[in-house]
């Protein structure tokens, strides 16, 4: 299958200017035949926890609907995380995967929120690991921060997951860390990682891009400079596979002995 990944500069609070953007993007994913393509974190708001009700309203109300629409028109899946109300009143960052043939929502919310972004205090994080049985593969989502947190990945992992899918907006301040722990986390669990990282500036802080798509092996099949641009490339599942059959360490693991 082909997967795109959309880098772009999002612009804090303003939801009609990041639709407009996220729109092209879909369009130019759907012409180059990717079957699905990831958005980064927060891409429709940015962090603009402030008026974090107001943008999970806007998410239900005007954002998801539309996405909805263009994953059904385009025949094209789509992640990317977005600010969105929980139901016990609360607002998460959760990424969600848009299904083009249905209008089913599959959702992940954040579970390791990042305290130097403030979204400890005005979101809740998510308590559930979900994994998605889509047509292409298993496949589980993460957020940013999540990153750091093998334990999740290596979960995905001993569950099935061929493919772990991240949205974020990580700092070129940090972005060697991202740029290790991306392809770590696709060695250590032998599967795909495909994550979209943001650019451009935002209230003092700038944006680190280089979104990659890593390979079992470590291989990065694509990657992304610090500038805003759609990546893609092809992947084929069957290397998940044939890297657990040569290199059986998820079988081999002592978990009694950690």
């Amino acid at each position: 299958m082909r997967i795109a990944l959309a880098q772009f500069n999002v612009k804090s609070g303003e939801t009609d200017a990041n639709l407009e953007t996220a729109c092209d993007y879909i369009a130019r994913s759907a012409r180059r035949r990717a079957e699905l393509l990831v958005l980064p974190e927060l891409w429709s708001s940015g962090y603009d926890l402030k008026r974090c009700q107001q943008h999970a309203r806007i998410s239900e109300s005007k954002v998801l609907p539309a996405l909805t629409e263009l994953a059904c028109r385009h025949k094209l899946y789509i992640a990317g995380s977005v600010l969105k109300a929980n139901g016990r009143g609360q607002v998460c960052n959760s990424a969600v995967l848009l299904d083009p043939g249905s209008s089913r929502n599959r959702v992940y919310s954040k579970v390791h929120l990042f305290g130097p972004m403030q979204e400890p205090e005005f979101l809740a994080p998510g308590n559930a690991t979900p994994i998605f049985q889509l047509p292409f593969g298993p496949t589980a989502l993460a957020i940013c921060y999540d990153l750091r947190f093998p334990e999740l990945f290596r979960k995905y992992a001993l569950r099935g997951a061929r493919l772990v899918i991240v949205c974020a907006q990580w700092p070129a301040a940090r972005v060697e860390h991202w740029r290790t722990l991306v392809r770590a986390r696709a060695i250590e669990n032998q599967l795909f990682v495909a994550a979209c990282n943001r650019v451009g500036s935002s209230e003092g802080t700038t944006f680190g891009g280089h979104s990659m798509i890593v390979d079992p092996w470590g291989t990065v099949l694509c990657e992304g400079t610090e500038k805003a641009g759609l990546l893609a490339a092809d992947i084929d599942f069957r290397a998940v596979n044939e890297s657990r059959s040569r290199i059986s360490s998820l079988n081999d693991r002592r978990p009694a002995v950690y």
